[in-house]
């Protein structure tokens, strides 16, 4: 008995395509990465086309080191709290169960009664 693997073929992007994805790459800010995984295409794939191109692919620049001296911390900020605001409008509820269909308005004030009637209806 013979086996059979299937053939590799290689895919083939239509030029248009490429560009498109070089030029989302040259986009500030953009990941390669990103873009390629987006497009179903591997990183190193979309860095060769550009290279191909004569675009040198964009790096990412390391996050710089902040040596701080124990001596020079941060100052403590108290920020103001602001006071929670009520919540405007109505509970909305809507609710199927078997054939029954209900639509409920109640006023935010008795939430907790909201939630009582609500626990007891789905029993």
């Amino acid at each position: 008995m013979e086996i059979q693997k299937p053939g590799r073929r290689r895919r083939n992007h239509p030029e248009e395509f490429k560009q498109a994805v070089i030029a989302a790459c040259c986009e500030p800010g953009a990941s390669v990465a990103g873009i390629a995984m987006a497009n179903g295409v591997n990183a190193n794939q979309v860095r060769r086309w550009m290279r191909e191109r004569g675009i040198e692919p964009p790096t990412r620049l390391p996050m710089p080191v902040l040596e701080t001296a124990p001596e020079i911390a941060p100052a403590f900020v108290q920020l103001p709290i602001a006071p929670a605001t009520p919540a405007l409008g109505d509970i909305r509820i809507e609710v199927r169960r078997g054939n029954t269909a209900i639509k409920v308005d109640w006023p935010v004030q008795a939430s907790g009664d909201c939630a009582a009637w609500l626990r007891d209806w789905l029993r």
